[in-house]
């Protein structure tokens, strides 16, 4: 946690992963961040993975340093709360992220007849508006047929949301660069960004666009191989698996000396009419490298293997399951300034990672916890809408909000 953004106030509706992790990535550094949900929790209130007793540890996970209330977003009371919250004013109010639909009472025409400067960053699915998810995007981009090791009769996802995660980034950056703009200008903005566009867009950033309209030429599936240079997984003498990699002529030279073949991938080099001074030459003689590698990798346990590499400046990493990851590496652990041991109500404590950037010479405050659900409705509809007490407690037991 960082106070860069302190004073700055977002009002976040969210659910799933995107919206949450762009204003959970606001909240790490030191803007307020008031999420709204549904009195008994939204459509991502419950998902996996769950504690025994039923908490989600996936909610508690992209709401940390955040504000919750609860409010009833069926009565026209509830809405107007809400409405009245995204629109408060002040230079550091104003701003709205959201992925719900905002075709009805969000709509930010609507919005803007109360604040016409409003900021209102709107994550979609697909920038026509209509539903999709990272898995149904990601199964769209060509992704999955270049994943696993080819020899599968279909595709092959991977589990790990990078869509979602880039877009919410990217939800994070939208509201600083508008609110940028708004200072300079005075202008609000809306600002539309879809998963749909920022997977299609990195395909263009990384080449795959113009690998097949310039080349025309179509990714294989590679399995653990890297594409375009040297890099593929090995096992090791004890059972372990480890990542290697030769992207650079640094790193080459590092593995040829760790392993002590000069003299054999020399002639290798000689064979093949080669130089493997170059990546593209490395890459196309990947499997005669990866044979010798492999036979002097099994010849020798992780940590003897670990020791040489690290000593000769070879880019390398073990496999890991998470529990190992967790247990056993110390850049996930408290050792990494990072993570903190934080105690989250209705779950206990475990370690938590604050904002992954470092800025050096300020200093980190404690990681939040995420809020229970509601936590903060009464102090919120106090302290920024300004309501006596009594028309709170009237606002509950009319069963408009809860906390």
């Amino acid at each position: 946690m960082y106070q860069l953004l302190k004073g700055l106030r977002v009002v976040e509706g969210s659910a799933f992963i995107a919206a949450p992790l762009g204003g959970m990535t606001l909240a790490q550094l030191g803007a307020e961040v008031i999420r709204f949900d549904p009195i008994g929790g939204g459509l991502d209130y419950h998902r996996w993975p769950k504690t025994a007793e039923g908490q989600s540890l996936y909610w508690a996970g992209l709401n940390k340093g955040k504000r919750s209330i609860a409010v009833d977003l069926a009565s026209e009371e509830g809405r107007e709360l809400v409405i009245s919250l995204a629109t408060a004013p002040g230079a550091d109010a104003g701003i709205f992220l959201t992925n719900f639909p905002t075709n009805t009472w969000l709509a930010f025409e609507r919005l803007c007849e109360r604040r016409s400067d409003l900021i209102m960053v709107n994550v979609q699915g697909n920038s026509d508006g209509s539903s999709a998810l990272d898995y149904t995007i990601n199964c769209a981009t060509g992704i999955p047929y270049a994943t696993g090791d080819g020899g599968s009769e279909g595709p092959v996802n991977h589990m790990f949301p990078a869509w979602d995660c880039i877009t919410g980034i990217n939800a994070a950056l939208a509201v600083l660069a508008a609110e940028r703009h708004r200072r300079s200008t005075g202008e609000g903005q809306l600002v539309k960004l879809s998963l749909a566009d920022i997977a299609f867009s990195m395909l263009g950033n990384l080449g795959n666009i113009a690998e097949v309209e310039v080349n025309d030429s179509d990714r294989a599936a590679l399995g653990n191989r890297i594409f375009g240079a040297f890099g593929k997984d090995f096992g090791t003498g004890d059972g372990r698996r480890i990542m290697l990699v030769a992207v650079t002529n640094r790193q080459w030279r590092g593995l040829v000396r760790a392993t002590g073949m000069e003299a054999t991938f020399k002639a290798l080099a000689e064979r093949l009419g080669l130089d493997l001074e170059e990546e593209g030459d490395r890459y196309a003689a990947t499997d005669e490298i990866a044979d010798l590698i492999q036979s002097w990798c099994g010849e020798r346990s992780l940590q003897d293997i670990g020791e040489c590499f690290d000593q000769h400046g070879v880019c390398w990493g073990p496999y890991q399951s998470f529990r190992e990851a967790i247990e056993t590496d110390p850049r996930c652990s408290t050792d990494n300034p990072m993570f903190e041991n934080v105690f989250q109500p209705g779950i206990g404590h475990y370690r938590a990672p604050g904002s992954p950037l470092r800025f050096e010479g300020l200093d980190r405050q404690p990681v939040a916890a995420a809020p229970q659900l509601g936590a903060d409705t009464d102090k919120v509809l106090s302290e920024v809408l300004g309501l006596p007490d009594l028309e709170i407690a009237k606002l509950h037991d009319r069963g408009v909000v809860a906390g």
